[in-house]
């Protein structure tokens, strides 16, 4: 087919050597690093379809200068990088990424929830640094996790896998969600879901799996963390927005709450100030879905949308129907 695509960061070849079966073009970004607003609307000239990261905004003037853009394959599980509204009023599918991240998305939720309450990453740069001169009956002491109160706050694909790894550790849990109650997580671990305030009060560890949206924007602020308990974890593999970024610092330097565990920010890839200093948090440079066997996945699954559209067919994760009917009428 002579379809023009361009991929605007390197990703696995699986996904690239897909393509190039099927499309006479495709390039990709060779800087190792996001392109810039400019750089993205002049690459984007004259393709069929892009497949976009997270940090790239597919606003409404982008997709009014772009013509020929039939799709924009988002190499990710969120969205709200791009303008899905303007984006069905052109005619242009939205694709994303869902379910092949579920579980790697919620292994990391674990990985953070351990290091900030066993305090895995002082301990490491304390013996890095030669500073472990033997046992102490109180030296770096964290908090247990069986029989611990796990928070929800998004019970979705990621949430409910990030919950039902707490079986192992005999953990009650709660969990917020707008649509209906999860059956699974109430059938196989009696889960309850309760409103946010409620969740804040009672979890030891809250973990948050919700979109960004206006509605969950700064959902967690200053009152927020001054609801949870002075023992509580808060852990966020979802975006950063969901946190006040500003009130977490002070929160966590006031100890407010006992620790964080970030693996996205507010305004990434740059921290609030003071973020970077506290002892209290463990900060990872969004890795939740970066294994492997994630990410080669994630590449085919954006391919595949890419050419279902490219050939008049359903993609297997469409987020605007309209824009499919439109393209192909």
């Amino acid at each position: 087919m002579s379809f023009n695509v361009f991929i605007t960061r390197q990703i696995p070849d699986e996904g690239i050597v897909l393509l190039r079966k099927w499309c006479q073009a495709v390039e990709v970004n060779p800087h190792d690093r996001p392109l810039t607003y400019d750089e993205l609307l002049e690459k984007a000239r004259g393709r069929d379809a892009l497949i976009t990261m997270l940090s790239d905004r597919i606003d409404s003037h982008l997709m009014h200068e772009i013509k020929s853009l039939k799709i924009v394959a988002n190499y990710a599980v969120g969205y709200d990088n791009v303008d899905v509204k303007a984006a069905t009023g052109r005619g242009i599918v939205v694709t994303n990424t869902p379910g092949v991240l579920t579980d790697s998305t919620a292994d990391m939720a674990w990985a953070l929830l351990f290091s900030v309450s066993r305090r895995i990453v002082e301990g490491d740069k304390i013996t890095r640094a030669g500073k472990f001169v033997g046992w102490a009956p109180l030296f770096l002491l964290g908090g247990d996790v069986v029989g611990k109160t796990l928070g929800i706050i998004g019970a979705g694909r990621i949430g409910t896998a990030m919950a039902m790894r707490s079986r192992g550790w005999c953990m009650k849990v709660l969990y917020t969600t707008h649509t209906n109650k999860n059956a699974v997580l109430e059938e196989m671990l009696g889960a309850q879901k309760v409103d946010l305030k409620t969740l804040l009060r009672e979890s030891d560890f809250i973990s948050i799996h919700t979109p960004l949206t206006e509605k969950t924007r700064h959902l967690i602020g200053a009152k927020e963390l001054a609801m949870m308990k002075k023992t509580a974890y808060l852990i966020n593999t979802a975006r950063g927005a969901v946190i006040d970024e500003a009130a977490l610092v002070e929160a966590l330097r006031n100890k407010v709450i006992a620790g964080a565990g970030l693996d996205v920010y507010e305004e990434e890839p740059k921290l609030k100030p003071g973020l970077a200093a506290l002892e209290n948090a463990v900060l990872a440079p969004h890795l939740g879905s970066a294994t492997v066997e994630s990410r080669n996945k994630m590449s085919v699954m954006a391919a595949e949308n890419i050419v279902a559209v490219l050939k008049k067919q359903r993609p297997l994760h469409c987020l605007n129907q309209e824009a499919l009917i439109k393209l192909n009428t």
